[in-house]
């Protein structure tokens, strides 16, 4: 078990990472001309999570017999959560400081590879069962990272659930930097023609909301109702991709996880309306954070080895 608390090099990254994003969030905010009102009474969830997380982190003493799984539950859920907000956040201004669309390229690219993203909606909006699982499985992104963080906690793996969560920070700087240029109203704006016989679970905001933000017509940005706006990379699909590889290093958790997230991959399309080639890139993003993280990882057993050396020899 990995039970050491000391600030050793992965929580650093997360930290520093955090950090970092804040002011590049404010500063694209600025640029954007948006704003988030911090007074806003749909906040309030994330204020009482934040509250409780903190109340738990330095009121739970280590004594109690789940004490220490409870602090650093708290920590890694609270630290995910914060980066989950600041990519959403992000993505507005981004999509803001944007010009073009990149839609014929990509469904192009799906075109070649033999994908007919229409035939595959036709089939889930001819199918309610598929719509019902569908959606379940791609709100499920939420779900997969609080139970990996919770094993990690309870059985004291604070290294592995740090490279999760770095792992996760790395991808969706990845994910943001690429969709500035892959900007794209995805397939159910560009392809569908008339009355739509079924919504999927991200509708067509991004044909509305980039205009809006490209015109300086949306000035504050609503955390209770953020929406969708990347099409290439798909997050969905790196998100997937690293849960499938840190769940299977989770024996307990192994087979429900990686199931739900190869649902979650076919999910994707319809319910993210993404197109084919979103998901390929969003999976190579995925491999490049798992690689960066792996390699970081190495560095910190490297560090903590050393360590264990001069305090053995007393140097």
């Amino acid at each position: 078990m990995d039970t050491d608390r000391h600030d050793t090099l992965l929580p650093r990254i997360v930290a520093i990472n955090l950090a970092v994003s804040a002011v590049v969030l404010a500063l694209l905010m600025l640029a954007a001309g948006l704003r988030i009102s911090p007074w806003a009474l749909d906040n309030l969830p994330y204020y009482l999570a934040g509250a409780l997380a903190f109340a738990i982190y330095i009121g739970v003493p280590d004594s109690w017999r789940h004490g220490r799984a409870m602090i650093e539950g708290a920590e890694y859920y609270a630290v995910l959560t914060l980066t989950m907000l600041i990519g959403a956040v992000a993505s507005y201004p981004v999509a803001a400081l944007t010009h073009g669309y990149h839609d014929e390229t990509l469904n192009r690219i799906d075109q070649l590879m033999g994908f007919d993203w229409l035939a595959w909606y036709r089939v889930v909006a001819a199918h309610p069962v598929l719509q019902t699982l569908g959606v379940a499985v791609y709100r499920s992104i939420y779900v997969t990272p609080a139970l990996l963080l919770a094993w990690y906690a309870g059985t004291g793996q604070r290294t592995e659930a740090y490279r999760l969560i770095v792992a996760f920070q790395i991808a969706a700087i990845l994910t943001l930097g690429g969709y500035v240029f892959l900007p794209a109203v995805g397939p159910f704006s560009y392809l569908w023609r008339g009355a739509a016989p079924y919504l999927p679970e991200s509708e067509m905001w991004q044909a509305g909301l980039i205009p809006m933000l490209r015109a300086h017509e949306l000035g504050v940005v609503d955390l209770a109702h953020l929406r969708g706006l990347v099409s290439a990379p798909s997050f969905h699909a790196a998100a997937a991709v690293l849960f499938i590889n840190f769940a299977w290093r989770a024996r307990a958790l192994r087979w429900p996880l990686i199931a739900l997230n190869v649902a979650m991959l076919v999910a994707t399309p319809v319910e993210g309306t993404h197109y084919l080639i979103d998901l390929i890139i969003g999976a190579v993003v995925a491999g490049v954070a798992l690689v960066a993280t792996e390699v970081l990882a190495r560095v910190e057993l490297q560090v903590a080895r050393n360590r264990r050396a001069v305090s053995i020899t007393g140097g």
